[in-house]
């Protein structure tokens, strides 16, 4: 057994966490009172504000809502309906970043939506309608095929239009954005629809039987400059200042949903780590700041603009954990970003800690570490290492609420991520430094990422050269 030198205070931050219940009456706030807090949204605004006047009333001074600019997005009305071989109107809903269209195509099939399946059909493509899943795992996959990666190939095979079907039953439609990530342009290129797990198979059904379905959509969503903040704020360090520790998770969720397991359980163990650092670690030598992202759900904007806007300050920053959701994922272990050189120091915190978490080791593009990542910042976050070949269940639905969630799953990240920080910001020297370029491109051409390293990258270009 490792002895515990944090001990009295480890005793202390749990102590309170699980006596109190400021984590699920913060929640209660942020789902059922303000709602979805969609990126841009009033909802959102009054998000921000609600949780720097927490943070004030935890003892924080210097609660920052940083504004972030960019190209956002607003529904309109939207409709599929089936023209051949049968009359149905469908329900469906669009995607973030969507464009408004109106016309006729033909759907083509591409079933899970690995890249297998895609170069199957990709003389098929062009010019047509691309329906797939919404499983994460497709049949065969070694890796987690996302949302946007699925979309993003069939932009580039040329499809003129993209349905994405949920494959849980009874949940209905599933949302999530689809846009270019550069905020002067946000918006796609070619419409997403999300569709359900029923509806779709109906359409595989007469695709099956007919040969082909010829379906009409039409869409008024909006494509417009908005605003949102990211809420920053930190607790000073005594010796060492300038150097920090960041947590972070994003607050906005999607407008059909409350988003309370994906993002707000793990923005409101943020919000919780942060009250009882003031309240029982106030005197560490290193900084801690606590970082709440606007706009993550549509392109991961405020993370991103952080990174560029306070560059000069990504070398002091000795790690960056990101608790995306974390209140809600069932095993609650530690996932580095490639930094085999962290994981030691992990584990024997693990068991001075007397918490069994594993740490592990992996990169995803698809939330807010990942700008930080690619500045050569060391990160990581709180997730499995338990691989689900599942999917979301009811996230980025509307069945997203708060009986989803439970106490103790919140209780449990705040608790980690606290005794985490306190950690990090309490040893004299860190074991590794930001990383150069070429050590970055070196991780992302290594044979488990280069494949979507590389599709995103002609992604990118493609939309520089399309987009107006």
């Amino acid at each position: 057994m490792i002895d515990n030198p944090f001990l009295e205070i480890d005793r202390q931050i749990v102590g309170d966490i699980y006596t109190s219940a400021e984590l699920m009456d913060n929640l209660v706030v942020l789902c059922d009172e303000i709602g979805s807090r969609f990126a841009g949204s009033l909802m959102e605004q009054q998000a921000a504000e609600f949780m720097k006047s927490k943070l004030e009333s935890y003892g924080y001074t210097n609660v920052l809502l940083d504004p972030v600019k960019y190209s956002g997005w607003r529904r309109g009305d939207t409709t599929l309906e089936i023209t051949s071989p049968i009359n149905k109107r469908i329900p469906c809903i669009t995607l973030p970043h969507s464009p408004a269209v109106d016309f006729t195509g033909q759907i083509v099939d591409v079933g899970e939506g690995a890249p297998d399946d895609f170069n199957k059909s990709a003389a098929d493509i062009a010019g047509n309608i691309v329906l797939t899943t919404s499983h994460t795992y497709p049949s065969g996959s070694k890796r987690w095929i996302h949302r946007n990666e699925k979309y993003g190939r069939s932009l580039l095979a040329g499809a003129r239009g993209f349905i994405f079907v949920n494959h849980y039953p009874g949940y209905g439609p599933a949302t999530g954005g689809i846009g270019y990530d550069d905020p002067r342009s946000g918006a796609a290129l070619i419409p997403g629809i999300s569709i359900s797990m029923e509806d779709g198979a109906f359409i595989q059904r007469l695709l099956h039987r007919h040969g082909q379905v010829e379906i009409h959509l039409r869409s008024t969503d909006v494509n417009e400059q908005v605003e949102s903040w990211n809420v920053i704020a930190e607790l000073p360090g005594k010796q060492d200042p300038d150097s920090i520790v960041m947590l972070g998770c994003h607050y906005d969720g999607h407008d059909i949903a409350q988003g309370a397991a994906d993002p707000a359980s793990g923005t409101v163990a943020l919000l919780e780590a942060a009250r009882v650092l003031a309240k029982y670690a106030a005197d560490l030598p290193v900084t801690i700041r606590f970082a709440l992202w606007s706009a993550e759900e549509i392109g991961l904007i405020g993370s991103t603009q952080y990174v560029q806007r306070y560059g000069g300050e990504l070398d002091n920053i000795r790690f960056y954990l990101n608790m995306d959701m974390a209140g809600a994922i069932d095993q609650k272990d530690i996932v580095l970003n490639e930094w085999p050189d962290l994981a030691i120091m992990f584990e024997n915190w693990s068991e001075e800690m007397v918490i069994n978490f594993g740490v592990g080791q992996s990169i995803n593009a698809h939330s807010d570490h990942y700008p930080f990542m690619l500045a050569g910042v060391p990160t990581g976050g709180i997730g499995s290492l338990r691989t689900s070949t599942g999917g979301r269940g009811y996230g980025h639905t509307m069945y997203d609420t708060v009986d989803k969630v439970e106490m103790r799953g919140m209780r449990e990240a705040a608790a980690l991520a606290a005794r985490l920080a306190l950690r990090m910001a309490s040893g004299e020297q860190w074991p590794v430094k930001r990383r150069s370029q070429e050590e970055i491109r070196a991780i992302l051409d290594s044979p488990d990422y280069r494949e979507e390293a590389e599709l995103s990258e002609r992604v990118n270009s493609f939309y520089q050269e399309h987009s107006a």
